[in-house]
């Protein structure tokens, strides 16, 4: 009997963060980034902005304990299993994922630490430096860093005024990206 009131429990909690997973997936590859803000659609311009809009979902949760906090942990632990598989299916073996995982997971730590340094001090200028180094090493310039600043402070925003239960009941939104934006 106990399992099976744990086992629902458990399917129930699976089927929040799947769908939370789904929403932050679904945010990142918004093709606005894309197609008009020349984010790189390539395995690491879509790592980096599913890191990004993980970030987002993060932020908005720290602080916050009980069930929101088991979710967030989730949350990355599938992230980083996603990472994992998409490494998998780019060819690269078994002996190699460890040594990417790593450089992957300290990447994705320091650019939250940078985002989240930016956000607090309110520096927009600071948020796009660290957007522009992050998403596009390449180019020089990026002008269109500042345009994915406002999203991402109009991202905090909005997932800010969404209420705690609403988000670990598996609904969490995010803006649209918008091409005159």
């Amino acid at each position: 009997m106990f399992q099976r009131l744990f086992g629902r429990e458990r399917h129930a909690n699976r089927a929040i963060t799947d769908a939370l997973y789904a929403q932050i997936v679904a945010a990142a590859r918004q093709s606005v980034f894309y197609s008009h803000w020349n984010v790189p659609d390539t395995p690491l311009g879509r790592f980096e902005m599913v890191s990004l809009h993980m970030f987002l979902f993060q932020h908005r949760l720290r602080g916050e304990g009980g069930v929101a906090q088991e979710i967030a942990q989730v949350l990355i632990d599938e992230f980083f299993l996603d990472v994992d598989h998409s490494l998998r299916e780019l060819g690269i073996g078994d002996v190699g994922v460890p040594k990417r995982m790593k450089k992957l997971a300290k990447m994705f730590y320091g650019r939250t630490a940078a985002y989240d340094d930016a956000l607090e001090r309110n520096d927009r200028d600071g948020l796009t430096a660290a957007l522009a180094r992050n998403v596009r090493p390449d180019s020089g310039t990026w002008p269109q860093a500042p345009q994915l600043a406002d999203y991402v402070s109009d991202a905090c925003r909005q997932l800010a005024a969404q209420p705690s239960e609403s988000i670990v009941s598996g609904k969490a939104a995010f803006p649209l990206a918008k091409v005159g934006a």
